[in-house]
């Protein structure tokens, strides 16, 4: 079973800078807790409230106190994820990650759709011909800007894999997989639904992007998997490699794993907590049978002043009253 937060045996806070501003985030910080099974980590975005946190705090008390089930592989493909950078920016990091998939977001508040066409395009001169590229619009877009845009960005692309959340809505979603001969994939639909499995009774996409932490874990993510009955794609939610370990459990766990999963984001923070980090070799990650022990020295570097460590302490309290 899963323990409870009285059982730790540790809890640290950390603080990790973000290479690129990443979905509006700059640095990324969370909690990391000790129990008899390993580390688990808690790190639920920061406009989260505590209900919306409490399958993140599941996740990783399944981690400390009950651990993963077996894999069905020992290493997993993984995708290059590409910021809202500039082209040339962008074709270095897709040309130096050792993938063959890249997923490239879009859609950047601030930016202009013109900008978007480069990146793609630039991330298409790195790959080659061969490489995969797949969109994330963070559902910025309604549904005739989603066509428009997916229509330009298949075309700079030479063709794409998939698009990831165009549109908010469930609706919006599969008006738009309708209009569009590119796949949708369907993530912020899923993973902060009451019901994750509406995607796919209403036909809004072809692909399910999943995560442990917003779905509470590991088991609870298969189970949500094998009723969506949609092919899935396991993605990180930008941990460090603590919490990381335990996406790359629940895709060796999956059946079937068709495209490649977004598990190469350590690249995207400014260190780690552990001595090793999770970072993708010749473009795949193992997948480990525990999680991987923090390095103290790295902890202690990424501890943030008493006043953060002591509001990620009162909102791990407050999460765990509803758990």
């Amino acid at each position: 079973m899963d323990i409870d937060l009285a059982e730790l045996d540790a809890v640290r806070v950390y603080a990790l800078p973000m290479r690129n501003r990443f979905r509006g985030i700059t640095v990324r910080r969370g909690v990391l807790l000790s129990g008899p099974s390993g580390w688990g980590e808690f790190c639920p975005f920061e406009d989260y409230d505590d209900a919306q946190s409490v399958p993140w705090l599941r996740t990783a008390l399944e981690a400390c106190g009950r651990g993963w089930p077996e894999p069905v592989r020992d290493r997993i493909p993984v995708n290059c994820t590409v910021p809202a950078v500039p082209a040339d920016k962008a074709h270095r990091i897709a040309a130096g990650s050792g993938c063959t998939t890249a997923k490239v977001k879009v859609a950047e508040t601030g930016q202009s759709p013109g900008e978007d066409l480069e990146r793609v395009a630039a991330v298409r001169d790195a790959l080659g011909t061969s490489g995969a590229i797949r969109i994330d619009a963070n559902a910025a877009w309604d549904v005739d800007t989603a066509v428009a845009r997916i229509i330009e960005l298949d075309r700079a692309a030479g063709g794409l894999e998939y698009a990831e959340q165009p549109c908010p809505s469930v609706e919006e979603l599969a008006e738009v997989r309708r209009r569009v001969d590119v796949r949708i994939a369907a993530d912020e639909s899923i993973r902060r639904a009451e019901d994750p499995l509406r995607v796919a009774v209403a036909g809004a996409a072809d692909v399910a992007i999943i995560k442990a932490a917003p779905l509470g874990g590991v088991r609870r993510a298969l189970e949500v998997a094998e009723a969506c009955g949609l092919p899935c794609v396991v993605s990180s939610a930008v941990e460090s490699s603590v919490g990381l370990s335990a996406q790359l459990a629940l895709a060796g766990a999956l059946p079937e794993l068709p495209f490649a999963c977004g598990l190469g984001t350590i690249a995207l923070l400014e260190g780690d907590v552990v001595a090793e980090p999770l970072l993708p070799v010749d473009g795949h990650l193992p997948v480990p049978s525990k999680p991987p022990e923090p390095d103290p020295a790295k902890v202690t570097a990424a501890t943030p002043p008493a006043d953060v460590q002591r509001r990620w302490i009162d909102r791990l309290i407050r999460v765990n009253e509803l758990v």
